[in-house]
């Protein structure tokens, strides 16, 4: 049997379609001053430039999430659960430790042509799975239509006496339809790298098979988020900056040329070091950390959900993708629309 051909023309890979979805719970700053008996809300305010965030309900979980901002998504595009080829979840506050969350949604969508996984990179995730997506859509023309949500339900994981955790971390999920396009639009670079030495500084480390939830585990509180080692500060603002570099030294075109920077919304000091390096206006920066929080791997797709429902991003324009996380790992793209 011959393999299929690829149609040349209609070979790149393109966002069709943003959505997203955030609990209704709202949690301001005040919250935590009365949490944890001190003034908390000035610094998030002067310093992370959070004000509030959203947490799940006692019922809420990582696929209600996914599940909902799925919807948004599929309506924005004008398709149907049907019309999807392959659904990629990323997160890593999944539904379960098995099956995956992907396989979770779905059965409750009835994606019944979709093939399904999920990526786990930490708060590199959707970044990590929209380049998996455009490798499909680059080998296979039997995928049209690729379903990538960022997912995020770190609130059931927080330690609420942990100031350096509790105060930031938030949920949220958000989604693009990856579809087909000529190659003068959609995908241009796109480069993943780890540093993997610092697996051990943070994460959840309870509940896999290195350290199975055990009573033991739970006393430790090694089931819910912890910052083992302070991060150095610097290594975000320095890797941000080099990938970008060279993506636009593979393009040809200078960071400048870029118009809409989405960058994993920790640290707004963190993005402005970054476009200050880069010699970049800042505005050219989404910044959704201030009514949001953290929300780790759906914060980019939310935020590029944002910046099109405001009418901010036109045809043809230049939108650079850049996500970190645990592990450590990082990943960066490059889109034109």
């Amino acid at each position: 049997m011959k393999p299929h051909a690829i149609d040349p023309q209609l070979s790149n890979a393109c966002i069709k379609a943003t959505g997203s979805f955030v609990p209704e719970k709202v949690v301001p700053n005040a919250y935590f001053n009365e949490l944890l008996g001190e003034d908390v809300d000035t610094w998030l305010r002067e310093n992370v430039q959070i004000y509030e965030r959203r947490w799940c309900s006692e019922t809420e979980s990582t696929a209600d999430l996914v599940e909902k901002a799925c919807i948004r998504v599929l309506d924005n595009a004008g398709l149907k659960p049907e019309d999807i080829d392959l659904f990629i979840v990323a997160t890593d506050t999944p539904e379960f430790i098995s099956p995956s969350t992907a396989s979770v949604v779905q059965d409750r969508l009835k994606m019944i042509n979709a093939g399904t996984f999920d990526v786990n990179t930490a708060c590199a995730g959707f970044v990590t799975a929209l380049d998996i997506a455009t490798r499909y859509i680059h080998s296979d023309e039997h995928y049209q239509h690729i379903l990538v949500v960022g997912a995020y339900a770190m609130s059931k994981y927080l330690n609420m006496s942990d100031k350096k955790t509790v105060t930031l971390f938030a949920d949220g999920a958000g989604a693009v339809i990856v579809g087909r396009t000529g190659f003068d639009t959609g995908y241009r670079q796109s480069k993943l790298l780890t540093r993997g030495e610092f697996n051990s500084w943070m994460g959840i480390y309870a509940g896999g098979s290195h350290q199975p939830m055990t009573h033991e585990a739970i006393d430790h509180k090694d089931h819910q988020l912890k910052f083992v080692q302070k991060i150095p500060t610097h290594i975000n603002p320095e890797i941000w900056t080099g990938l970008v570099q060279q993506m636009c030294e593979r393009e040809n075109i200078k960071p400048a040329d870029i118009h809409h920077y989405f960058f994993t919304q920790i640290n707004v000091n963190s993005i402005y070091q970054t476009m200050d390096k880069l010699g970049v206006d800042r505005a050219k920066a989404a910044t959704i950390m201030h009514y949001y929080g953290y929300t780790g791997s759906a914060c980019i797709p939310m935020a590029l959900d944002e910046w099109m429902k405001q009418g901010k991003i036109k045809k043809g324009e230049l939108l650079c993708f850049v996500g970190s996380g645990g592990g450590l790992a990082f990943g960066a793209s490059l889109f034109k629309m």
